[in-house]
């Protein structure tokens, strides 16, 4: 076997998509019974109509990441984009919703003209914007204009300096979607995700793959088998395993694989790696649709639950700080909406839900959901047919990587973002012969979008067999 990766997620699985393609010999292991990692979808236990998305759901780098482009990964997988991207219900106040027209969100609002300034010049180019974001931090950003309008606006949504954006909905709106980057606000991390996030949701959207988040990593699944990869699921990695290795996996998981033949400044690092702040994960399965007091709202598949700026920026810090907040940042999707193959014959449909929450919190979360969604929707309570919660503590039984419930993977911070876990020239590198890594906590971090492993792939290649990237076209 020329190459083994270890873990089944969009990253590793890009990465052995890539080193099949290239002609070597892959295989994938996984230690879930499923493959897909962060993107997987299982049927519920008691309703097997509905199904749940594991981890993601909403996949705003689906039509934007230059891997996915190459892989024409819309042409592989049927990716549902609607109307409304995103949605954040407010106490005392109408709901701001960004719509895929930039126009139309901007009427909506308050103060239109400050969020079209935000974002404008960004949506109008947001296929340099992406790449700058999701590069490999190491190369001239491939537009030096994509990156004078992204640096200024970072900078100010960054910084104190955020409220320059004008209107209480807005700001909330441009918060919510920061906060899909768990950290402070404001932070470059945030702000980063937001400038990137919101350009998208009206540059090309929101979608939502049909039939399940599933979907993008059977994708992968096929065209590796293909070019003759193989699959092995309920296999955990304890060892070495032999030839070159690019493991998707948390960094510090590393330490237990090779034990004492780890250089040993390199596992002093690792021991120091730190993991940020959680989330807890509550499925819901709802007998049907949601009687919002903003009607807008029923046509947004993705909502963001935090309340006004001020209380999202409270109760992140305070989740920072190792406290749960007394109003948790919650981050909602309703896929059927998009996709209406997800309702079962009965009419019950799935409700995401994931609440920020500190690292390894044991804490429930799904009466606290409950009850902000009652607030903004009288009457939820009693649609709720079924529940199914998993505190942060313990989201690591579903996928290894999320250690203390961080979705992250010890990324979402500057230093990780631009160098991983370890301060090296080439992060997806190890000091271990033929080790690479690959997952969210190297650059350019997480989200589904695969260039963590296209990186990790293009090391390997090049140092490993001396060979170039292979094209990724499906005739390919």
């Amino acid at each position: 076997m020329d190459v083994t990766v270890v873990g089944s997620g969009p990253n590793g699985l890009a990465a052995a998509v890539i080193c099949a393609r290239a002609g070597l010999s892959v295989r994938v292991i996984e230690a879930q019974p499923t493959a897909g990692g962060g993107a997987r979808t299982l049927a519920d236990p008691e309703f097997p109509g509905v199904s749940h998305d594991i981890c993601s759901a909403v996949h705003p780098l689906a039509l934007a990441s230059p891997f996915f482009a190459e892989f024409d990964l819309p042409g592989r997988v049927s990716l549902a984009t609607p109307e409304v991207s995103y949605a954040n219900p407010m106490p005392g106040h109408p709901a701001a919703v960004g719509y895929r027209d930039l126009d139309r969100t901007c009427a909506e609002l308050d103060d239109g003209a400050s969020w079209r300034r935000l974002l404008g010049p960004l949506v109008e180019d947001s296929e340099n914007v992406v790449a700058l974001v999701l590069g490999d931090k190491r190369s001239i950003p491939p537009s030096i204009t994509a990156a004078l309008k992204m640096a200024p606006r970072l900078l100010v949504q960054g910084s104190p300096a955020w409220n320059t954006l004008a209107g209480e909905d807005a700001r909330a709106l441009f918060s919510g979607v920061a906060a899909h980057a768990i950290s402070r606000m404001p932070s470059m991390v945030s702000a980063g995700a937001g400038l990137m996030l919101a350009s998208l949701a009206h540059a090309v959207g929101w979608p939502i793959p049909v039939g399940g988040s599933q979907a993008i990593p059977d994708a992968l699944l096929a065209d590796m088998r293909a070019h003759g990869g193989e699959l092995v699921l309920g296999e955990e990695v304890t060892a070495p395993p032999p030839g070159v290795v690019i493991y998707d996996t948390a960094p510090t998981a590393l330490l237990d694989i090779y034990g004492d033949r780890m250089p040993a400044r390199y596992a002093r690092t690792l021991r120091r790696y730190r993991y940020g702040p959680g989330v807890a994960k509550v499925d819901f399965v709802l007998s049907g649709e949601i009687g919002w007091r903003d009607s807008r709202l029923a046509d947004a598949p993705t909502l963001h639950m935090g309340g006004e700026r001020a209380m999202m920026a409270r109760a992140e810090r305070d989740v920072a700080e190792g406290r749960h907040a007394d109003w948790p940042m919650i981050l909602a999707a309703l896929p059927h909406l998009a996709d209406p193959g997800r309702i079962d014959a009965q009419g019950r449909r799935p409700l995401w839900t994931y609440v920020h929450v500190p690292a390894g919190s044991p804490v429930d979360q799904a009466e606290t959901v409950t009850e902000i969604f009652e607030r903004f929707a009288p009457g939820f309570r009693d649609l709720v047919v079924g529940v199914r919660s998993v505190p942060a503590a313990r989201l690591s039984q579903h996928n290894a990587n999320l250690i203390g419930g961080d979705i992250g993977v010890g990324g979402a911070n500057l230093f990780s973002v631009a160098t991983g876990p370890a301060l090296r020239w080439n992060p997806w590198s190890t000091p271990i012969p033929r080790a690479y890594l690959c997952s969210s906590a190297v650059p350019p971090g997480s989200g589904v979008h695969g260039m963590a492993g296209y990186y990790a792939a293009r090391t390997v290649l090049r140092r490993e067999f001396g060979l170039d990237l292979p094209p990724l076209t499906s005739s390919a």
